[in-house]
């Protein structure tokens, strides 16, 4: 189990290739789910997400309006006043968290979900539906093969992607 950060981006960016053609052919042939989702869990339960929370430094995190009552209830903050200190809108006007100002220097890779201090969210327990259901291999909308697309990009920093994919490239005979 790889789960080397340095190691994931660098496999991962050197995979990205190979991935996007196994979404391409995973897609054009007929798998039980089911084995796929039993690696998901194995990999999962072996790799503890809030050791990494390397997510939260590389995504943005989209908000759903039960996310913004959630958070603002949470934080014990009137809706706009959550709006207004912790989210702003992405390129495409989607509501997302803020990120941390970059520390001079360090480009983007130094900004991070507003919410992240050190690997530990301090808002866990009230967390938007995407930052709980990410890295979206057991939940998410639609079948595991849908979301395929998502995964070339996250197996470039996420250990639990980068190990499942290679794993289900095991299951299903791909050639790499």
């Amino acid at each position: 189990m790889l789960t080397d950060l340095v190691q994931i981006r660098r496999l991962g960016e050197k995979n990205r290739a190979e991935n996007l053609r196994f979404r391409r052919w995973i897609k054009s042939h007929t798998f039980v789910e089911r084995q796929f989702r039993r690696a998901a869990e194995r990999i999962q339960g072996e790799i503890d997400c809030r050791a990494c929370a390397e997510c939260c430094r590389v995504t943005d995190v989209q908000l759903a309006d039960r996310d913004v009552e959630h958070l603002a209830r949470y934080l014990g903050l009137p809706r706009q006043r959550f709006l207004d200190d912790y989210t702003t809108l992405d390129a495409e006007g989607v509501l997302i968290l803020r990120r941390t100002q970059s520390k001079p220097g360090t480009g983007a890779a130094g900004a991070a979900c507003v919410f992240l201090d050190g690997n530990d969210c301090t808002v866990y327990d009230a967390r938007p539906g995407n930052c709980e259901r990410f890295p979206h291999l057991l939940r998410g909308a639609g079948s595991l093969e849908s979301r395929m697309w998502e995964f070339a990009d996250r197996a470039t920093y996420c250990p639990i992607v980068f190990n499942w994919l290679e794993a289900v490239k095991d299951l299903t005979n791909f050639r790499k």
